[in-house]
Parts: structure tokens; sequence; C-alpha cells
């Protein structure tokens, strides 16, 4: 396993080291040995013929182990990106549902609340991934975050209107309205209420912070290099 403090190893023609003196074969658990060639990369799909790395329990050829290596983790699995987005948009929904429930209740902005927020979205997204992040999972992660902190205005407003009884000729314009403004509102406190705004969107600042690290990509434990074919 290397050691991420110090230099890399040789991911292409690392050697591999001999069995230690004590080491006794074990008869009694029967091990699979694939022939060379037949199996793949779990990341590029590339055949493994000759070396091969084990990062989180999947086998890499050694280009993609010296990516994983210097760079986190590998970003390729789609599957794994789709996911984290879905369950972060549940947990945008709910953060913004929380958000605006507090508030409903308690007729005040409560804007620490942008701390659970970023903290429900970053934490669903790896969920989804199951640990994997990187740069375009952190990026995702802080636009639903802003969604979800945002957007919250919309649905405290619809409570205030159907409260008050107020007619809505045309539902759609007014939510197209609702949508813009809510997009804009963490900005607009800025001009009734300066200290209160800079306040506010420092605060939101922290929370999209909460959810950019904890979607940053993850140094992977490597182990190899193993030679295919190889008991």
């Amino acid at each position: 396993m290397p050691d991420f403090d110090s230099s890399p190893p040789n991911f292409n023609s690392a050697p591999i080291p001999p069995p230690s003196g004590d080491y006794v074969p074990q008869f009694s658990t029967a091990q699979y040995i694939a022939p060379a060639g037949t199996e793949a990369c779990a990341n590029c799909s590339t055949l493994l013929t000759s070396q091969y790395f084990v990062a989180a329990g999947k086998k890499l050829c050694p280009a993609c182990a010296n990516q994983a290596f210097t760079g986190g983790q590998t970003e390729a699995d789609h599957a794994a990106f789709v996911r984290a987005v879905l369950f972060g948009v549940g947990g945008a929904i709910a953060g913004m549902a929380l958000y605006a429930a507090v508030v409903i209740a308690t007729n005040i902005t409560i804007g620490y609340l942008a701390l659970a927020v970023g903290w429900m979205v970053g934490a669903a997204m790896m969920k989804g991934s199951v640990g994997r992040g990187g740069r375009h999972y952190q990026i995702a992660a802080v636009l639903l975050t802003y969604a979800a902190i945002s957007l919250a205005a919309v649905p405290e407003i619809l409570y205030y209107v159907y409260q008050r009884h107020v007619p809505i000729p045309n539902m759609a314009a007014l939510l197209q309205r609702l949508l813009l403004y809510g997009i804009a509102s963490p900005f607009l406190h800025l001009g009734r209420n300066p200290a209160g705004g800079l306040i506010g969107l420092f605060i939101l600042f922290i929370g999209l912070r909460i959810a950019w690290q904890l979607t940053r990509a993850k140094k992977l434990a490597i182990d190899g290099p193993y030679q295919v074919g190889a008991a």
C-alpha cells in the first residue's frame, strides 16, 4: 500500500514482492485466479493483461490507479454521479422544506439554517455516490444548496398568500415571478438592510462551503501491484 506522504509508487513497472519467509500456503480456502486478459479495469474497462491495483475493492489498471493516487477518486462513473445528484435533489427539497417551515412557524428568518441545508445536501450526495466525490460533485452540491436556501422564499410567500386569501388570477405567472424572486432573494436584502444582508450572505457562504467540503474527492487507499493470473 503506498504512503501518500512519500513518493508515489511506480504504476508502470512495479515489481511483485516475494512472499515473506514465514508464508504458509492456505490449502483450506479455494481462491479463484482469473486468466490473464479476461478481467477489465473497473474504471476504464481496459483488459488487465499484466498488472493491476486494488482501490475501494475494485481492480484498476496502472493508469487509472495513478490517476486515483494523484487526484483522488476516479470520476468516470456516470451512474454514481447521477445517483448523487438525485439524492442531492432530495436533500435540497428536504432542506428547503425545513427552512420554510421554521420561518413560517416562527415568523423569523434564521440564517443559520443554511448550514443545516448545506450539510443535508452534501451528505445526501455522498450517500448516493457511496462516498465518491470530485469537482463536478462539488459544483452540483453548491448549486443545489443555493437553490434550496433561496427558493425557500417561494413556499413562504405562497403560505402568506393562502392565509390572507389573496386572489390569484394567473398561478403560472405568479410562480414564475416567485422563482425569479427566490433566486435573487439572498441579495435583495442588501438594499433593505445592508448589515443584515451581509451577515446573511456570509452565513449562506458558509452553508455552501459545507456542501463543497463534504463532496470533495477523497484520497483512495491503493493496494498493489498484483500480477494478473498469478496465485
